[in-house]
């Protein structure tokens, strides 16, 4: 194996990996997020309330984090590409079952499955590019890798309303089993096989104590606490919009209300600006003012414009992307070792923040209505850093 050599993009491999796992990136985050904008037609068909019909991403979103806690595991010992063609094919079939069922509950056990499922992607990707792709060029395949993530989760919501408002969820399921299987197929034939990989020869007990070491850290304590804030202001907006669009003054239809996902396109320009202003500036600084514009893209939509709401969206969308990207990338300078352990904690932060976001601002939400959760979720970020400098700034500190 000594003549090989990590791929540059000058190898044609390096544009087969690229590809391969931008587009798995794009249909799993699609899969993910897919039934947001249906917690409306969820309510109404099903006769639930809107905190049940959010279980619908919720449940995923456990389902992901058990699994990228277990996947990550299996595959330091036992590969990569296996693991995320598994998660094409696993998070694929769901689809193709759930329009099958009348039952709410079996739709819930499903999801649950496919977030089990789909984490084996996001629990091997990173780690494969920086085996596979020599380490000045991996910037630019992760770079893709995550812009697919936003797009793939922008597309998949703005294809939900447009697809279920003129055809029906049923119809966008199926469709997605189908987008799911071309995917899987693209993989087997364009994802090369390790070649650097090295199977892990510590014990899974190792790995828990390398969670343990992370947790007894009080700053990483509190950057995983500010994914969860930021997340659940960030997921709380986007799940509510829907049901405030819907009322009066709006009345807007479902396909209409999809075109607002469109925002989260901001958020790719987010990404590589937050990366930029970094550069020139203090990372906390322009973390700290990525998080203003988050809560004041939240206070903006008090409005009752449509171009106010849109243009207060944009701000969210790219309030949260800055703030995402500079706070994941500053994990790695954080901790001198387990980095791939600390990485994977904050993922697990974030994720429950959606799970907050999606499932547990439902009281919040029926007893203040809109105007009550903008103004919780705009201000709970700015709580949470005021908090944080004033516990940095006591004499115990």
């Amino acid at each position: 194996m000594a003549h090989h050599h990590p791929y540059t993009p000058k190898d044609k491999n390096f544009w087969r990996v690229t590809l391969s796992l931008a587009l798995a990136s794009f249909f799993i985050f699609a899969t993910m997020y897919a039934v947001q904008p249906l917690f409306p037609v969820y309510v109404e068909e099903f006769g639930i309330g809107i905190s049940a019909a959010s279980l619908s991403l919720s449940l995923t979103i456990a389902g992901l984090i058990a699994g990228l806690v277990v996947i990550g595991f299996f595959s330091d010992r036992h590969g990569r590409t296996v693991f995320m063609k598994a998660a094409v094919a696993g998070a694929t079939i769901p689809f193709l079952l759930i329009p099958w069922t009348d039952s709410f509950f079996v739709l819930l056990c499903l999801r649950f499955v496919q977030g089990v499922a789909l984490s084996g992607l996001p629990a091997a990707a990173l780690a494969y590019l920086h085996e596979e792709i020599d380490s000045k060029s991996v910037h630019v395949a992760t770079a893709l890798y995550i812009s697919s993530n936003a797009l793939g989760g922008m597309a998949g919501r703005v294809l939900a309303g447009a697809i279920t408002d003129f055809f029906s969820w049923h119809t966008y399921f199926y469709l997605l089993g189908g987008i799911g299987t071309l995917m899987f197929l693209l993989m087997i034939w364009l994802l090369p096989a390790s070649r650097f990989f090295e199977p892990s020869e510590l014990s899974f007990r190792h790995d828990l104590q390398a969670f343990s070491y992370h947790l007894k850290n009080p700053v990483l304590l509190l950057i995983f606490g500010l994914g969860i804030v930021f997340q659940t202001s960030f997921t709380g907006v986007w799940t509510y919009l829907p049901f405030y669009l819907q009322g009066d003054p709006f009345s807007l239809s479902l396909a209409s209300i999809s075109l607002f996902y469109f925002a989260y396109g901001v958020g790719v320009i987010g990404s590589p600006l937050a990366g930029w202003l970094a550069g020139h500036f203090s990372l906390s600084s322009v973390r700290i003012s990525g998080i203003f514009v988050l809560s004041a893209g939240i206070f903006t939509m008090l409005s009752h414009s449509i171009w106010v709401l849109a243009l207060g969206l944009g701000l969210l969308c790219l309030g949260f992307f800055t703030a995402h990207s500079l706070t994941a990338s500053s994990i790695g300078e954080l901790v001198s070792h387990h980095k791939g352990s600390a990485s994977s904690l904050y993922l697990v932060s974030y994720y429950i923040g959606v799970v907050t976001g999606s499932s547990m601002l439902g009281p919040l939400y029926d007893a203040w209505g809109w105007t009550g959760l903008i103004v919780v979720l705009s201000l709970l970020p700015l709580a949470y850093i005021g908090l944080v400098k004033q516990s940095k700034s006591t004499p115990s500190d």
